[in-house]
């Protein structure tokens, strides 16, 4: 086992691949989670995570240890995660939402979302439109202002704003669904 973080990043710069190795073992598991967030899929968090790698190896030598390591690579997967959702070609299939077609419960969402475990939320997140999802996850998890998610993902502010909305009805809707929120089975068998 290497001595330092130094010591693996330097050797990770020349190349050595059981540095490369063991710098993918401690990060991967939390990269992995991180991708698949701003995936559909596994297979798709997994290109992610592994494309995001290879450029974390390609631009180590570019980390100046003015933060974590960890949240430099957290930072370049996030961009890899960003650059290949703008690449897949239905990122302008959203869905239109009549704000008088759901009627959410009253129980607050903090409670709601603590019946529902981890990997079922984050299936519902994944099951988001692309776009949704994107800006869903960008706000939530990275704590990223509308002006921010506007500029990387080419769109304006509003439609962040309006985006986040959506994917938030859709998520509490789901939510509901998911545990059978009392008063909600009338909501869809009335469709």
């Amino acid at each position: 086992m290497l001595e330092s973080e130094d010591i693996l990043i330097q050797k990770c710069i020349e190349w050595n691949a059981s540095a490369q190795n063991r710098l993918y073992e401690i990060y991967a598991s939390r990269m992995l989670a991180l991708c698949f967030r701003y995936s559909r899929n596994r297979e798709e968090a997994e290109d992610t995570l592994h494309e995001g790698f290879m450029k974390v190896f390609e631009n180590i030598q570019k980390f100046r240890k003015e933060g974590s390591l960890e949240g430099w690579i957290r930072k370049i997967m996030y961009n890899t995660a960003i650059y290949k959702y703008r690449q897949r070609k239905d990122t302008e299939n959203t869905i239109s939402m009549d704000s008088n077609s759901l009627n959410l419960s009253n129980q607050s969402s903090e409670e709601t979302l603590s019946k529902l475990g981890t990997k079922e939320l984050l299936k519902l997140i994944q099951n988001l439109p692309p776009r949704y999802q994107m800006v869903f996850n960008l706000y939530v998890f990275e704590g990223l202002k509308h002006r921010e998610i506007a500029e990387h993902l080419g769109i304006t502010e509003g439609t962040s704003k309006s985006n986040l909305s959506d994917a938030r009805t859709i998520l509490q809707r789901e939510v509901n669904k998911s545990i059978k929120i009392p008063g909600t089975a009338s909501l869809e068998n009335g469709r």
